[in-house]
């Protein structure tokens, strides 16, 4: 596996310029940009000429992840080259989240099964339920095939996200990678470092990932309520105070969920993920240190034995964004230090990522979390 990377910004173009080493044997190459510079067909038109064999994957983001930095309103490519690993793309196009499982279903039986290793997932953040997608993609795939992935953002803005699948990058599209063969090797990691503070409430009404009622009060009203001065900027910053879920009261916290939308005409608030009837919630604050050592962590639960990573694909939530501000680089900053000097980085802020807990976990919709993916071949 070779991997090489140039960046877009609007003061300089790409860096570096021209044809790379890569550019005929390159066979899959990450896009990761700002809303309105992906929208740009421009740019996949200049990519498409420099990788022509390539597999063109990516999507809009809140956030560039280039090596140790993180970016606005530029675009990252990560251009990559296999010696033993085959790839294959699916995609759908949805428009209502209510088809997110008929979606998942339909990317995976678009994969061979046999010989699948790994699947890559970068999605439509708001028109799409992630838990329903995940779940989709869980009933088709083999078992012992993992998911690990994306949302697409759009900043703090929420009005709409694009995703790129070997075409001109487009609204409401779902793209699924699978990786081939026996010498592909996947590790990967999700970690949050959020607090949890606050009672413990009961889901009362919902409906997917839309929630009504909490304790059998307004759930936007009763949030709104803890937010004080806040509240004014939702949805957007309520990604400073995601809500984790458990099954019972006192329960140690276990998915986490962060709005996506309010809708004040029936006091409801939408989430990422669903928001199940009968499930407690809570809500959780930022604090910095956790954060980045979440992010560390989530590093060092991809290891893959003594060997550095070829690449890396870091996914983290854009509400660690907002909280971190400018110490945002920090948590990249931990994953270099512990995956080494040697591993590509990049990736992307999202609305949801997509990964197993651990090794022997099912695949979830995270929010709040880093998740990092690692390649690389044996």
């Amino acid at each position: 596996m070779k991997v090489e990377q140039r960046l877009w910004t609007q003061a300089q173009g790409w860096q570096p310029g021209g044809a790379g080493n890569l550019a005929d044997s390159a066979r899959l190459l990450l896009i990761f940009g700002g809303t309105g510079l992906l929208a740009d067909v421009s740019h996949y038109h200049e990519l498409r000429a420099l990788y022509p064999n390539a597999i063109l994957l990516g999507c809009s983001t809140a956030g560039e992840i280039y090596g140790t930095q993180v970016l606005d309103d530029s675009l990252v490519a990560t251009a990559v080259s296999f010696d033993h690993t085959g790839l294959k793309l699916a995609s759908v196009t949805i428009d209502q989240a209510g088809a997110s499982h008929a979606a998942g279903e339909a990317l995976a039986r678009q994969l061979d099964p046999a010989g699948l290793a790994h699947v890559l997932v970068l999605s439509d953040g708001l028109k799409v339920n992630g838990t329903d997608l995940v779940d989709g993609l869980k009933a088709a795939l083999p078992e012992h095939v993992a998911v690990t992935g994306g949302l697409s953002g759009d900043g703090a803005r929420f009005q709409r996200t694009l995703v790129c699948a070997d075409a001109p990058p487009a609204e409401g599209r779902v793209a699924a990678l699978g990786f081939y063969g026996d010498r592909i090797r996947v590790g990967y990691g999700s970690l949050g470092g959020w607090d949890p503070f606050g009672p413990d409430r009961l889901i009362t009404k919902s409906r997917g990932n839309v929630l009504y009622e909490l304790d059998g009060q307004s759930a936007l009203e009763l949030y709104k309520s803890y937010l004080g001065e806040h509240a004014a900027g939702l949805p957007s910053t309520g990604l400073l105070f995601p809500l984790a879920l458990h099954g019972e009261s006192g329960q140690e916290a276990g998915l986490v969920r962060t709005i996506l939308a309010v809708d004040e005409a029936d006091q409801s608030m939408t989430f990422a993920g669903d928001m199940p009837e009968g499930v407690y919630a809570q809500l959780m604050k930022a604090n910095f240190d956790r954060l980045i050592e979440g992010a560390a962590n989530a590093a060092r639960a991809t290891s893959l034995g003594a060997a550095e990573p070829e690449l890396a694909i870091l996914i983290s939530c854009v509400g660690r964004k907002l909280v971190l501000n400018q110490r945002i680089e920090e948590e990249v900053e931990s994953v270099r230090d512990v995956l080494g000097a040697g591993t590509a980085l990049t990736g992307f802020y999202s609305y949801g990522e997509i990964s197993p807990y651990a090794a022997t976990a099912k695949c979830e919709l995270h929010n709040q979390t880093m998740t990092i993916t690692t390649f690389s071949e044996s």
